[in-house]
């Protein structure tokens, strides 16, 4: 939370008097155990506060290895955007880093949408990211920001149905007055603003001598927060401290309805909180307030607890329906393969589960020509998992381009088409020549640097479990992956194919630092570089006809410098000829 300013409270106390449509009026029940989950919230999970403090564990230590703080535009700071937003990924949302140009340490505010709800229907939940020079800032406001992040893992592990669409943000520069989420807000369209129906901030969530704050108590928009805390009996308060201070007054003065908790930073704790919530009458709610002792050892664990499970209340009577019916999806990569007489190709077969919790899929084909075989290994997986596609042609198989439709069978049923391309034997042995091509069956028959082939959720494998993560360090690195393959004579085409995804700490857009290099033998395919970082995974295509009939390396070189992590993901290689 950012110092007070003399103003700084004037155009939020008018807009107190505003109500929003999300939610009813809030509920009330007797107290109860802090230990027990109350009676109004069971249809909400349990968000774990050992996870939670797991966070808060991992931006103190990205605060001690980056000269003691997570300061906007600070390495630090880069560094917490780095390891929200691979969770985030690896978890399933669609995360967009938008670089805040107004700033004064400029850097990237973190958006991240559940891709499921009506996009015109949103519930915004967001907390800065950054903290003061001065320190580490676990309280102010890691709390804040790690309890969003827990709870955004839990909703796409759980995956409900969503009666409105989610969005979380990690803001920079709120430290420096607001900042990130001003330039945030002032990007968006009247159309895009009138989509969001509330706007939840979370600054400073977990004060060691702290209270139960919520941002505009009495509103429609502040129900479920309230109703939550009301169960346990707490008697929360307005947070008056905090009026004008944090990102809900971008919002704000946008004409969004706004609420959030807070649990205190320099205030001081009266006798009748005291008496009310326990604590230290006379004493701030947060003696480390932008101080070097805002660590891990800051923290007001049943505070945090108590938040994090409100926030998951707020966020289950906002945007969640009833349960989600089981459902899975599949698709088939590469799409398309040629393969000779006598010879075979092989692809992957990719699940996932959209709904519900996974299930088992049988995996089947049909549509195959006379002497094309098609078998799977596994022949059934759970989905979410994937399994490897043999196609295997004989000596008299039909020639001719043929669509194999690939078919998972669960609860429900879903298909996906192949094209398979059956040519006369003519010298060429073809089919796809690379092992292990999506890294499931362990390193073999690829050599690489240790490490380097991983199921890491630090980021997301594009199919299946497992990938080639190269660098990703923050530090001087090089990372190699190789494998040697032969390229038979007397083919027409020799494509080299893989996924790659580029994330990168970076802030440059002219200066390249951090590379990948792409080589077959001693030639040089491909460089790429921090500057083409990128959401998702993008597909490169080579054509190696050059080196039909000759036996050759295929290598990736990754070459990081001395700050800044650029990580380098490689997924389903191919190397298909026919």
């Amino acid at each position: 939370m950012r110092r007070r300013t003399p103003t700084a409270g004037l155009a939020l106390a008018l807009f107190a008097a505003m109500t929003a449509t999300l939610a009813g009026a809030p509920a009330s029940a007797a107290p109860a155990p802090v230990a027990a989950a109350p009676a109004l919230a069971l249809a909400a999970p349990d968000i774990s506060v050992t996870n939670v403090q797991a966070h808060l564990t991992q931006l103190n230590t990205i605060a001690t290895n980056n000269g003691g703080n997570r300061r906007a535009g600070s390495a630090g700071y880069s560094a917490s955007v780095a390891y929200v937003k691979g969770k985030l990924q690896a978890a399933g949302y669609t995360v967009t880093e938008q670089t805040c140009t107004t700033c004064t340490y400029p850097g990237s505010n973190l958006i991240a949408e559940w891709p499921q709800g009506p996009a015109d229907q949103v519930v915004m939940f967001g907390a800065h990211l950054d903290s003061v020079s001065a320190g580490p800032g676990i309280n102010d406001n890691g709390s804040g920001s790690a309890t969003l992040l827990e709870n955004a893992l839990v909703l796409a592990a759980q995956n409900p149905t969503m009666t409105k669409r989610v969005r979380f943000a990690w803001w920079n520069g709120e430290e420096q007055g607001l900042q990130g989420s001003t330039f945030y807000v002032n990007q968006l369209s009247a159309t895009q603003r009138g989509y969001i129906k509330g706007y939840y901030n979370f600054d400073m969530v977990a004060s060691p001598n702290g209270g139960y704050f919520i941002n505009r108590v009495t509103s429609t928009t502040a129900a479920p927060l309230k109703a939550y805390w009301d169960s346990l009996n707490l008697q929360p308060e307005e947070n008056t401290e905090g009026q004008g201070r944090s990102d809900d007054y971008s919002f704000a003065n946008a004409g969004i309805p706004t609420s959030g908790y807070a649990a205190g930073a320099s205030y001081t704790k009266t006798t009748a909180q005291a008496s009310k919530w326990g604590g230290t009458a006379g004493a701030a709610y947060d003696g480390c307030y932008h101080r070097s002792c805002d660590t891990t050892g800051n923290i007001n664990a049943t505070i945090l607890n108590r938040s994090a499970d409100g926030v998951a209340y707020a966020i289950w009577q906002l945007a969640v329906g009833g349960t989600p019916t089981n459902d899975f999806s599949v698709s088939v990569s590469p799409t398309s393969g040629t393969v000779a007489r006598g010879g075979s190709t092989t692809a992957t077969v990719s699940t996932a589960t959209t709904s519900g919790s996974a299930q088992p899929v049988s995996l089947s084909a049909s549509g195959a020509p006379s002497g094309v075989t098609v078998s799977f290994s596994p022949s059934s997986v759970t989905s979410g998992g994937s399994a490897t596609m043999t196609v295997t042609t004989s000596s008299t198989a039909a020639t001719g381009t043929w669509t194999i439709t690939v078919t998972g069978t669960g609860s429900v049923t879903h298909s996906t088409s192949y094209s398979l391309t059956v040519t006369g034997t003519g010298g060429c042995a073809g089919g796809q020549l690379i092992g292990n091509s999506s890294f499931e069956s362990g390193t073999s028959p690829w050599t690489a640097t240790s490490g380097v082939i991983t199921s890491s959720s630090g980021q997301a494998a594009r199919t299946g479990s497992y990938k080639a993560w190269l660098d990703g360090y923050g530090s001087s690195h090089t990372d190699t992956l190789s494998q040697s393959v032969t390229l038979p004579a007397g083919c027409a085409s020799y494509t080299l194919a893989f996924w790659l995804h580029i994330d990168t700490a970076e802030t440059t857009t002219s200066t390249a630092y951090d590379k990948l290099t792409v080589q077959v033998g001693t030639t040089t395919l491909a460089t790429y570089s921090n500057l083409n970082a990128a959401a998702g995974y993008q597909q490169r295509t080579f054509n190696l006809a050059a080196y039909a009939g000759q036996t050759v390396t295929l290598k990736w070189t990754g070459v990081e410098d001395v700050s800044l992590q650029t990580s380098f993901v490689l997924d389903d290689v191919t190397l298909q000829v026919g």
